[in-house]
């Protein structure tokens, strides 16, 4: 799997985990404001058989931040999971996403860790937005974690990203923070569907949202879904609430 983060990224580490994050220095920032936008993607085995289409979700999702009225607010932080953690790339400027830079860049593996992946994008956004807001930036953000399978391997339980997530808000470095857990291909594994709709409710994520089958359509729908919502929350920096989501999850009604 290419790793994408760049050497200027600055690494950072997290109280909990065994796992960091990279992120974009405050120097090189032009805007009084940023949304935090992650996406954590499940390369476990089953992926195997929409891998190519799942990069190019991804890719058109970087492409329609690129064009989208709020480019200069946004950073990008790309995860991938397995039975282990991997930072494709860190907090990234939209300007310095190269749509080619996806190909190929998911590297199929073996279980799920859905949980410690989780609780690893939450605690890393928010431990960057407190370094924004110590250096008078405003910060919000929207957390996207896709998986095709329930958690097998996580050191983590449920508890530790309800935890994570509680202390993102206690602290309040964020204006808002959108999490959207989205199941894919659940209708080849039966229960999965209830399994992760109780996982977001023990877990306290804003949504969970779910695409029957993993193909080419829904999978641009998928893109289409994950762009809108970040374009949602980043109008809503500023206003002291999140994004309504209400609605948008119909482009998943496949």
């Amino acid at each position: 799997m290419p790793k994408l983060t760049d050497d200027n990224l600055v690494k950072g580490k997290l109280p909990t985990g065994s796992y960091g994050y990279s992120h974009t220095s405050l120097d090189e920032l032009g805007a009084t404001e940023y949304t935090l936008v992650t996406i954590v993607q499940d390369v476990s085995g089953s992926v195997s058989t929409y891998k190519t289409e799942m990069e190019k979700a991804i890719q058109e999702v970087v492409q329609s931040c690129v064009h989208s009225p709020r480019a200069d607010n946004l950073m990008l932080r790309l995860v991938a999971f397995d039975d282990k953690l991997m930072e494709i790339h860190g907090f990234k400027l939209l300007e310095n996403c190269n749509l080619t830079d996806y190909d190929n860049c998911l590297a199929i593996g073996g279980s799920t860790a859905l949980y410690d992946a989780s609780e690893n994008a939450i605690m890393a956004t928010s431990a960057y937005a407190k370094q924004l807001v110590d250096s008078d930036f405003d910060a919000n953000a929207i957390v996207f974690v896709i998986t095709d399978g329930e958690d097998n391997t996580s050191t983590m339980q449920r508890k530790h990203v309800k935890e994570a997530l509680q202390k993102a808000m206690k602290e309040e470095v964020l204006e808002s923070i959108v999490t959207v857990l989205i199941g894919v291909g659940t209708k080849d594994y039966p229960g999965l569907s209830d399994i992760l709709d109780e996982f977001k409710n023990e877990a306290g994520l804003t949504q969970y949202v779910e695409i029957g089958n993993a193909n080419a359509k829904t999978l641009a729908k998928l893109a289409e879904f994950v762009s809108k919502s970040i374009s949602s929350q980043s109008q809503s920096l500023g206003t002291g609430s999140p994004s309504s989501q209400s609605g948008l999850a119909d482009l998943l009604d496949l």
